[in-house]
């Protein structure tokens, strides 16, 4: 994956970088938006990473430039919290925003799932498969009864198939800012693998959890 950052507190923009960078992707990072629409070619990047309030462009300015080029996804990076600037984000079309501070699992995680928005369906054997796009388990070809809070863990699962997700990015990911134990966690797990024919959800004892092929 190609990032494009655009980011001008130096500290957040290198720590992005490092970052992705560490996980095999390719970074590219200005600090200086104007500096970026003058050696960049948009095309080539897979997602744009741009934070909004910078000295003599902004992020949506910036935006505005690209996407007359480039149909690249946008993920905002903002300090502010009112309505009108997620309004406006929003109607320039971008994909997501994320909210300074933020951890940088939670934009890999954004990322991701913006990315998987271009694939229907992950199989994780000739019997299962999972369609990001609907929230869907199907099993030999028939939907899987499913409550939103199982949904959204095998949403999550599938996004990082093959990998470890810890505990508390999964229940940060389903409960948002509620207090949430452990054994809640468990206990949800537990009741999607009744569903399951076949328990491809694997137990990372004293980690979390992960999906195999």
């Amino acid at each position: 994956m190609k990032i494009l950052v655009v980011e001008d507190d130096e500290f957040i923009g290198e720590s992005i970088k490092d970052y992705f960078e560490l996980a095999g992707n390719k970074v590219d990072y200005f600090s200086n938006p104007k500096k970026a629409l003058e050696n960049i070619y948009p095309s080539h990047y897979d997602v744009f990473l741009f934070d909004v309030n910078m000295d003599g462009m902004s992020g949506f300015e910036l935006y505005k430039e690209l996407k007359r080029y480039s149909d690249v996804p946008v993920i905002f990076i903002t300090a502010y919290s009112d309505v009108d600037h997620l309004e406006e984000a929003f109607n320039l079309g971008a994909a997501d925003y994320i909210k300074k501070p933020f951890e940088l699992k939670e934009l890999e995680l954004r990322i991701k799932k913006l990315i998987f928005k271009s694939t229907n369906c992950i199989k994780v054997n000739d019997d299962y498969k999972f369609d990001l796009k609907k929230l869907k388990l199907f099993y030999k070809g028939k939907e899987v009864e499913l409550t939103n809070n199982e949904k959204y863990i095998l949403e999550l699962l599938f996004q990082n198939i093959g990998q470890i997700v810890d505990t508390e990015t999964i229940k940060d990911y389903i409960w948002e800012d509620k207090a949430v134990c452990d054994n809640t966690l468990r206990t949800q797990i537990k009741k999607l693998r009744s569903k399951l024919e076949i328990n491809f959800i694997k137990n990372v004892r004293g980690s979390g959890y992960k999906i195999e092929k």
